[in-house]
């Protein structure tokens, strides 16, 4: 519960925040934990524990009764209706979207997670903008930073909430696409908020989390467009796992038309409130979000705070968080929330849903009409592919909030990085085999490709290794691994051209200043949802060259002085992305030792292999790995005498064809692999 501590004024807020929802029928305290609470200063921090058992379920199971058609159906415990399609789905303790943490700076978070998916899957939890300062073994990455929690099994993530503002969790893997996120919240005191002043109210239920939404299980769609039908779009969009899709006929009402429910947020008129919204799109679609006669003050992003923009919508593309005040001073009444799809690769129905908005006396009230209505101001913050303008705010556009009128300059780069990430036209033998069903009818010739484009980082589709990173490097085959240096020095005509597939890493030292030139070349006119663990970034520039462009070409504008970088007051972000035919400059201090996965957050293009691994510092950097930590990976053969010894197996290269001390030339012959040394790595 609540402490017994609390500073007056803040018992007096708290009370009348209770008062308010009481009046207006909200209970704030539903599926709170005794964590959520107003932050004091100086802080008195808790041990915040939670228990999340992650299962298979079934949307529209027999516990929902007979919703929609009775609507008190659809809460009953354990119903989880979404979009009224029935399908299996990854629960949280029974719960989609899972359990929503909130805590208080300082705290420390506990989480025992159970694996019971009963199909023997294995998980992990990531906890998504947390930067895991001395805690890098918790980050959650299976294979990278931890063994994957097996079935049966339980893993305790346990870390210091130190990375302040509005983050999420979720499984790092499919079983996110399945239903496995919640949000996480870490407030600060009043004393502490740079934005405290600016609004009256941040409540734990007007913390939302916005998704697209598929009517079947991720592994089918993915196998769909990898092996069939490239088909890149949702089905819906939901809000707190809520939406309308499918059309329920009730013949003891005159065949009207009924749907699941739609989420709902109460507000009081006169009062201000802060929304955390956060987007789990699972496809490359953003979502648009905007408020019927009402404008938004955007003051945080990604948990970093902003100064304060006024806008009528604002995009986010998966990953991405952003916070606004709502200043509820209309008209007493009931007003649409509203999130479109934007950016997404076609047409397609079914890419808005609703959330009302219903202001305290105004609930007996009908429903507003669902056609679009006019907001007061025209600005747009962040959208996808769109110049900057008067009424165009992109994300180089907004500066980070400082007390006063400080200057907070960028610190110069010791390092700059130009990388690729967009999706190649190449005969991946992944997906098409190079003889079966080879990606080209003649090999070289664009016009004749008829494959699936590979997600990748610099012409790299990234492996997973077989066994963490953090932990077990030194168990790994040197021929797993591939060096950015290494691909971009000696490998890259090839592998344009050709497939080539290994877990890249990027080495950087501990304390240098890391400035990444992101490209997107305009393949597909898709946006790259580029996230970084462990860090966030300072945005310095954004732009556009053309429809498409190259590398090349983005580092001779850079050379010549035609690229700008902000030096004061940049953005902090932990997801970014460069439109397509242009770049995205970004900057981190390498102060956070570990191996920490830079990726895209699309879930197509991550499991197929736009990834690659920033190493910060070398393992005398790191904190001491947590005793009986979990162990994993490696290769097992029974020897011809029957005997049970573990043999390691003679290495097999990788295709981008550096084995760690050598660069290789990694050629397919007949669905072989042939490799021959050609130099020693510079």
């Amino acid at each position: 519960m609540a402490s017994s501590r609390f500073a007056l004024d803040a018992i007096l807020k708290t009370s009348l925040m209770y008062f308010i929802l009481l009046r207006i029928g909200v209970d704030s305290r539903t599926d709170a934990h005794e964590c959520f609470r107003t932050c004091e200063w100086p802080p008195n921090p808790m041990i915040c524990r939670y228990e999340f058992t992650v299962e298979w379920y079934y949307s529209m199971s027999t516990s929902c009764f007979d919703c929609p058609y009775n609507m008190t159906d659809c809460t009953r415990p354990h119903c989880i209706p979404i979009n009224g399609v029935p399908r299996g789905i990854v629960t949280i303790n029974m719960q989609f979207p899972g359990p929503s943490i909130q805590v208080c700076e300082f705290d420390t978070i506990e989480v025992k997670v159970n694996n019971e998916m009963v199909n023997e899957e294995s998980i992990a939890i990531h906890w998504h903008g947390i930067h895991q300062r001395g805690t890098p073994y918790m980050d959650g990455v299976p294979l990278v930073t931890q063994c994957p929690i097996p079935y049966r099994s339980s893993f305790t993530y346990r870390f210091q909430a130190e990375t302040v503002g509005t983050h999420f969790w979720h499984a790092h893997g499919q079983a996110r696409a399945n239903g496995a996120v919640g949000s996480l919240i870490i407030r600060q005191a009043a004393a502490a908020e740079i934005h405290s002043q600016l609004y009256d109210y941040d409540l734990h239920e007007h913390v939302i989390i916005m998704q697209d939404w598929i009517n079947q299980l991720m592994i089918d769609r993915f196998t769909k467009i990898f092996y069939g039908v490239l088909d890149l779009l949702p089905d819906s969009l939901l809000i707190n796992g809520k939406g309308r899709y499918r059309e329920f006929i009730d013949e003891s009402s005159n065949n009207q038309s009924v749907y699941t429910p739609r989420e709902v947020f109460h507000v009081q008129r006169g009062k201000r409130y802060r929304f955390r919204t956060i987007s789990n799109n699972l496809m490359d679609c953003l979502v648009e979000v905007s408020i019927d006669h009402h404008n938004l003050t955007i003051i945080a992003s990604d948990g970093a705070p902003l100064q304060p923009v006024e806008a009528g919508a604002y995009d986010m593309i998966t990953g991405e968080k952003f916070d606004f005040i709502l200043d509820a001073s209309a008209e007493i009444g009931k007003y649409w929330m509203r999130i479109k799809g934007r950016g997404c690769p076609g047409p397609g129905p079914g890419f808005e849903e609703l959330a009302l908005l219903v202001y305290e006396g105004a609930a007996g009230l009908p429903d507003p009409p669902e056609i679009e209505q006019t907001n007061p101001l025209e600005v747009i913050v962040n959208p996808f592919n769109r110049k900057s303008s008067e009424f165009v705010k992109n994300i180089i556009d907004l500066s980070a909030a400082v007390n006063g009128t400080e200057q907070v300059p960028v610190p110069e780069a010791d390092e700059t990085h130009y990388m690729v990430a967009d999706l190649e036209l190449v005969n991946n033998n992944d997906y098409n085999h190079p003889v079966y069903n080879p990606a080209f009818g003649v090999k070289g010739d664009l016009s004749t490709y008829k494959g699936v484009p590979s997600p990748q980082i610099n012409h790299v589709s990234f492996k997973l290794p077989s066994s963490p990173l953090l932990t077990q490097y030194q168990d790994l085959s040197e021929f797993e691994m591939c060096s950015t240096k290494s691909v971009l020095a000696h490998h890259q005509e090839r592998c344009e051209n050709e497939h080539c597939q290994c877990t890249q890493v990027l080495h950087v030292e501990l304390g240098k200043v890391v400035e990444i030139v992101l490209v997107d070349q305009g393949n597909f006119k898709l946006a790259h949802a580029m996230h970084i663990h462990g860090y966030r970034f300072q945005v310095l520039a954004q732009g556009k060259l053309g429809e498409k462009t190259t590398l090349d070409e983005v580092k001779r504008q850079d050379k010549a002085g035609n690229i700008t970088r902000r030096t004061h007051n940049v953005p902090h972000k932990d997801t970014v992305f460069p439109t397509y035919g242009g770049y995205v400059i970004v900057r981190f201090v390498a102060d956070n030792p570990g191996w920490w996965l830079f990726h895209c957050h699309v879930s197509p293009h991550l499991t197929a292999g736009m990834a690659m691994v920033i190493r910060v510092g070398s393992d005398k950097d790191l904190p001491p790995v947590p005793r009986n930590f979990p162990r994993c990976g490696g290769d097992w053969h029974q020897d011809d005498i029957g005997s049970t010894v573990p043999i390691k197996p003679a290495p097999t290269p990788n295709s981008a064809g550096y084995n760690g001390r050598y660069p290789m030339l990694s050629l397919a012959v007949g669905g072989c692999v042939v490799s021959t040394i050609i130099g020693m790595l510079v």
